[in-house]
């Protein structure tokens, strides 16, 4: 059985996204100005969504949000048959 985990560290998350060749987004229209609204990990080629309403952004926003919003990134780091999994959310931090 695969187990998640929970981070706030932005070392971690990044690693995490990289290696998996995602990089941080947001969904279009979402947020203001200066907000980069609902956050997203977009893995390009590995959605099965629509995902015309994301868009990349920068690590230094993304996480400028994260903490913002005190959020923290709830991941998973292999599937139960061992590949490296996608499965990944934003919880509130406790």
């Amino acid at each position: 059985m695969s187990e998640s985990k929970q981070t706030t560290d932005h070392d971690e998350i990044r690693r995490w996204v990289e290696e998996r060749g995602g990089r941080p987004a947001h969904v279009k229209g979402t947020g203001g100005k200066d907000d980069a609204g609902l956050l997203r990990i977009e893995f390009p080629g590995y959605d099965d969504e629509d995902d015309s309403d994301v868009e990349p952004i920068e690590w230094d926003e993304f996480f400028h949000k994260f903490d913002e919003s005190r959020l923290a990134f709830l991941y998973q780091e292999k599937k139960a048959d061992g590949k490296p999994s996608t499965f990944n959310k934003f919880v509130r931090r406790s």
